[in-house]
């Protein structure tokens, strides 16, 4: 099977780089599925309706998201009936946590989770929560999205999940992560996917309001970084067992 994960899309500049560079990409890699996290795509905080159906018409098959999930009121009018996967251990709220999809004749699980550590400690546990979903749930290929701020939970999901999950990913942080790989027991990890949004901002802010943030200790709202842009992905082919990180960039 071949997959191509989109980073974090931020805001404009991540939906106008995927228009760029989407369809070569898929020329090019043939990708069976193809997972982007949308949770900051709807100018920095969640997803829109109408953003939604233009990232399905570009060729993404599945959406998952993060904290900023409910940053667009809007996505509880149609998160049901969509293919956006909310945290699996958000309780009792609107949409799915994981979905199942039928690729080639596979049953492939893809699932959605949402780290602890310096995000929410009263999340439901995420192991145990991705572990539940996994035993008991019907499928033959399985996929992680793991949305999450320390590098150390992701890495020890990565872990904990080796060769129960076949693919596992790291989203958040929107820095893509130097570290991918075939884990002992033969799962795909990648801590950290990175963003696909602005290149010369701070994590997809304008740089000037987050420096003086950290100078003053206050600042105004965030905005959308301008100027050039950034895709990252990762792409895997599992029946290679191969896979490579992706970083494109745009004027």
């Amino acid at each position: 099977m071949k997959l191509l994960i989109i980073g974090d899309i931020y805001g404009d500049p991540g939906i106008e780089i995927l228009d760029f560079h989407l369809k070569e990409l898929k020329n090019e890699l043939k990708p069976h599925l193809i997972i982007a996290n949308a949770e900051n795509s709807s100018n920095g905080r969640g997803i829109s309706k109408r953003i939604y159906n233009h990232l399905l018409g570009l060729g993404i098959n599945i959406f998952t998201m993060g904290n900023h999930v409910w940053g667009n009121r809007e996505i509880k009018e149609f998160i049901e009936d969509s293919n956006i996967l909310r945290p699996a251990n958000y309780n009792n709220l609107p949409g799915n946590g994981y979905i199942v999809k039928n690729i080639n004749g596979l049953k492939v699980l893809v699932i959605n989770i949402l780290g602890r550590a310096f995000i929410n400690l009263s999340l439901d546990n995420p192991f145990k929560c991705v572990n539940d979903i996994i035993e008991n749930v019907d499928h033959d290929f399985s996929i992680l999205d793991i949305h999450a701020e320390a590098t150390s939970e992701k890495i020890a999901m990565g872990h904990f999940f080796d060769g129960k999950i076949d693919i596992i990913f790291g989203t958040h942080t929107h820095v893509q992560t130097n570290d991918a790989r075939l884990m002992p027991k033969g799962s795909f990890y990648l801590t950290d996917v990175g963003m696909t949004g602005p290149l010369d901002g701070v994590i997809g802010v304008e740089k000037e309001i987050v420096i003086n943030r950290f100078l003053n200790g206050f600042s105004t709202h965030n905005k959308v970084s301008k100027g050039r842009k950034q895709l990252n992905a990762w792409f895997i082919d599992t029946e290679l067992q191969y896979s490579k990180l992706i970083h494109l960039e745009k004027e």
